[in-house]
């Protein structure tokens, strides 16, 4: 504990800061705490000899088997930490928000100064994981059983936009259709995971992300999520304006019709500043005349039943021009 403490003042931070060593305990609690520091993280803590072995993991545990994450072993934390939330004062060690993602007990399976492998029962996270050294204070975390969820999907790791038809005139069966600008940017699918976000362009080429985009995915702290969008100038700044949602922390949208997709859409807890959500409209000629009249190149008319249907021009959503 001599390397926790001497990174601490306790007259600055709330962190416990017992004056004794406490007795061990039954060497089974783990705890995995969300860190908003300087980065956003995941710390595991087994505890184990009467303390906290400690790691932190940038984008948090893996979900499903055959995912590697960097999981980087800090100092020994005392087991008081297990329970510990709160603000640790900018300008400290680790400054920041610390809340408890999750905590239960383990089992250990193997536990070596190079590898470690245990089995979690937590109320989120439930099953094997190993630890094992690659270099120095980095190690690797990767999950051994089968996802929880046995209908969980992985995060795609590329998605081809679906792309509209041209039309000249706004469809007759018009409620049948719900009607966006068409913002004239460009296209760009966002990949959210760990707090983290990489934008490709309809190519899958990479695009460098506007300066706000890193802090407002942190907002989401573990959810993964795959939107499509658009990057625009509004008011001077680059904005990402986002339409729709592909995928959603191991449900694949991509199936399930466009007003579903719309409400979950909606209701994700990071819309603001450089993430504006994309408004929709009931009346074509009315959301016609605002695009002709703000300069832009015209409007989208998206079927309410459509499905997203990944690299494909589809008659479900037309492109009507100003």
């Amino acid at each position: 504990m001599r390397e926790y403490r001497r990174r601490r003042d306790p007259a600055r931070t709330p962190e416990p800061m017992p004056a004794a060593t406490p007795a061990p305990g039954r060497g089974d609690t783990f705890v995995v705490q969300q860190h908003d520091a300087r980065s956003l993280h995941w710390d595991l803590r087994l505890e184990r000899d009467g303390v906290l072995v400690s790691w932190a993991v940038p984008r948090g545990l893996p979900a499903e088997p055959g995912v590697d994450r960097l999981a980087v072993h800090t100092e020994d934390h005392p087991l008081e930490y297990a329970t510990f939330e709160g603000t640790i004062p900018a300008g400290e060690y680790g400054g920041g928000a610390m809340t408890i993602w999750d905590s239960g007990r383990y089992r250990t399976e193997e536990w070596r100064a190079d590898k470690v492998t245990v089995r979690l029962a937590g109320g989120r996270v439930r099953g094997r994981y190993t630890l094992f050294v690659t270099e120095g204070r980095n190690w690797l975390l990767r999950r051994l059983d089968p996802p929880q969820d046995p209908d969980r999907a992985p995060m795609p790791r590329t998605v081809e936009p679906m792309q509209p038809v041209r039309q000249a005139n706004p469809p007759r069966d018009r409620d049948r259709y719900r009607y966006e600008f068409d913002w004239g940017g460009e296209r760009a699918i966002a990949f959210v995971s760990g707090g983290r976000i990489r934008l490709r362009a309809a190519d899958g080429a990479s695009i460098r992300a506007p300066a706000g985009l890193p802090r407002a995915a942190r907002r989401l702290g573990s959810r993964a999520v795959v939107l499509d969008g658009e990057l625009v100038t509004l008011a001077a700044d680059p904005v990402f304006v986002g339409f729709d949602l592909l995928y959603d922390d191991g449900v694949d949208l991509t199936d399930w019709p466009q007003q579903q997709r719309w409400e979950r859409l909606d209701a994700l807890p990071w819309w603001g500043g450089s993430c504006q959500l994309a408004p929709r409209f009931d009346d074509p000629a009315a959301v016609r005349a605002t695009a002709r009249d703000r300069g832009l190149p015209g409007i989208l008319a998206k079927r309410r039943d459509a499905r997203y249907r990944t690299g494909t021009t589809s008659a479900a959503w037309k492109r009507i021009p100003a």
